[in-house]
């Protein structure tokens, strides 16, 4: 016979002893659980920029581009040429004005090319009276070196901000008798005033590339940003040093900077960026971007000093080059904490 009564419902009670509850585990004694590991910032944009600045073109690549280009030049310039002369038939007056636009327009590129073509000779000698200081204090020529001073001081002859230290220059190169005394004389009196501020420039895009990357959460933007901040400083570093460039004189003078940076490995982190890469390990913590923005400025700021040596009419001999550190500490002061 079943019992067909419901069961009893409510707490059901346990007994547990005091040796049991002894052996229970105790949530405040757990182990914490592990963070996941973060990757180290990297500063990829500047390594894509880098990457991309300096791949050299295909010469397949080079010769589609100038076959497209010339084709689509003659298409245009017939195209112009009919719709002016057929404007002339119909009217006159209003072929004219047409017609002297074109030509208007054909001064400007004109003007435009003579402009670039200026910019890449300012740029060879640039890079002409750096190979010559170069040898000149490795030979010890004096006759030498007082040639380089002497087109050094003529290049920044039509600039006021130069007139002090040209002057001073001058009156002192004549107690110079040796070759690394008088070219360490025209570095000291004519490249620190320059030097000042091309490091300017190089904190400025460092500071820049670091806000964007660790404040913009959109993609590629840290890449945009980077890529246009280092044009915009290699191109005013070269025109504090005398050799202003046009549009395809900068490019061409950021590909040479990045070939040379690609190269010799120096987008990787190194031992000049340890106390970068420090704080940039200790914001990722906090937030990974913030992490990738202090390398990626300080990646910005070798590209700069690598501008630098490359835009400069001497090398660095008694003036020390700009340490990599030093720029991003000035730059990122405030800006990250502690950066």
């Amino acid at each position: 016979m079943t019992d067909d009564r419901p069961a009893a419902r409510g707490p059901v009670l346990f007994d547990v002893d005091a040796d049991s509850a002894k052996a229970s585990p105790d949530p405040a004694s757990a182990p914490p659980v592990p963070e996941p590991e973060q990757p180290e910032p990297q500063g990829r944009a500047m390594q894509t920029v880098a990457t991309i600045a300096a791949r050299k073109p295909s010469r397949l690549g080079q010769l589609f581009w100038g076959l497209l280009l010339s084709i689509l030049g003659v298409a245009l310039s017939v195209a112009a040429w009919d719709f002016a002369t057929a404007l002339l038939e119909r009217s006159p007056l209003l072929g004219y004005a047409v017609t002297g636009l074109i030509g208007a327009l054909l001064v400007v590129l004109l003007v435009i090319a003579l402009r670039e073509m200026a910019a890449f000779s300012r740029l060879r000698r640039m890079d002409r009276l750096h190979h010559m200081a170069e040898a000149a204090l490795i030979d010890a020529d004096l006759k030498a070196a007082r040639d380089v001073v002497g087109r050094i001081d003529a290049l920044y002859a039509h600039r006021e901000d130069m007139r002090w230290s040209r002057e001073r220059l001058a009156e002192r190169q004549g107690d110079q008798f040796d070759a690394e005394a008088l070219l360490g004389l025209a570095e000291a009196e004519l490249m620190t005033p320059l030097d000042a501020a091309a490091r300017v420039e190089i904190e400025a895009a460092a500071r820049q590339v670091a806000t964007v990357t660790a404040v913009v959460p959109l993609a590629l933007a840290d890449v945009v940003a980077a890529l246009t901040s280092n044009l915009r400083m290699i191109r005013r570093v070269a025109e504090i040093y005398g050799g202003r460039s046009g549009t395809l004189g900068s490019w061409r003078l950021t590909r040479a900077v990045m070939t040379h940076l690609v190269a010799t490995g120096a987008v990787a982190i190194g031992d000049d960026l340890i106390s970068s890469v420090a704080g940039g390990g200790v914001l990722s913590k906090v937030s990974r971007r913030f992490g990738e923005g202090v390398v990626n400025g300080a990646l910005t700021a070798r590209v700069g000093v690598a501008a630098m040596e490359v835009c400069r009419p001497m090398p660095f001999a008694r003036i020390k080059r700009p340490s990599v550190s030093g720029l991003v500490k000035r730059a990122l002061t405030g800006l990250f904490g502690s950066g």
